[in-house]
């Protein structure tokens, strides 16, 4: 309880930063270009609010599709290159070389192959997040020391016990920290997506807003779709408070100290 006391004065005292220097930026501008935050809030208690749902819900969907995908896949490809050397010598081979390749540049290969349907857009997102997860999950693997494979081994444990026991519980905070860095760029990428052959989500909604001069819609979008990202990024910390509890011991302890 105290360490989720901690952890939301940590989100309040960052909005209360963050809003500080908006308001310090709205009065040296003094332009139409960045309004007061009260304007902004203001504007949006007076939008269509099912609209803005709409949007929201959209965009939500597209990034919760993307993320549960290449969870699944980091997951699996992180596995089999721990439980099977031969194979992961070829996939850490192809993640080296794939890795730094800038998966925005991509766009337009998957939007030729794809269309500008929805799948293009969770594709994308699934580009950006997979390959990161599924290094610092494999990282984590190859950190187990190999006594505790031997002593997991001696037990009985079969390939299921293993990875139950052993191979989750160490992928586990690593692959939840990689989610913690990529969501900012996966929010990133979806609006990028968003500005391109749809009429749906929050993206849409802030280029339209742009295109519009429209600066207090737009601000409004923008506002919701950091919103989104504090929502994931808290509902990450939930998961690692219930999946990895000795992790938030250990959090615990580097509070008080």
């Amino acid at each position: 309880m105290k360490l989720f006391s901690r952890h939301l004065l940590q989100l309040l005292l960052g909005a209360t930063i963050l809003h500080a220097l908006w308001l310090a930026g709205y009065l040296l501008i003094r332009s139409e270009v960045l309004p007061a935050p009260w304007a902004v809030y203001t504007h949006m208690a007076h939008l269509n609010g099912s609209d803005l749902l709409a949007h929201t819900l959209t965009s939500l969907q597209r990034i919760g599709w993307g993320i549960l995908i290449a969870t699944i896949l980091s997951a699996l490809l992180s596995l089999s290159m721990i439980l099977y050397p031969r194979v992961g010598r070829i996939l850490s081979t192809f993640i080296y070389f794939t890795y730094p390749i800038p998966k925005l540049a991509l766009l337009p290969i998957v939007m030729l192959l794809g269309g500008l349907g929805e799948a293009t857009k969770v594709v994308m997102i699934v580009l950006i997040i997979l390959f990161q997860l599924a290094v610092s999950m494999r990282d984590a693997l190859l950190a187990i020391p190999e006594e505790h494979f031997a002593v997991t081994r001696s037990l009985g444990a079969s390939t299921w016990g293993l990875l139950r026991h052993l191979l989750l519980p160490a992928a586990l905070p690593a692959a939840l920290s990689a989610l913690r860095i990529a969501i900012g760029t996966a929010i990133s990428v979806l609006f990028v997506t968003e500005t391109y052959g749809t009429t749906e989500g929050l993206g849409y909604y802030i280029s339209d807003a742009w295109m519009r001069i429209d600066y207090l819609d737009m601000y409004a979008g923008i506002a919701l779709l950091s919103l989104m990202g504090v929502g994931l990024f808290i509902l990450i910390d939930l998961l690692e408070a219930i999946l990895c509890p000795w992790q938030a011991i250990g959090k615990d302890k580097a509070y008080r100290a």
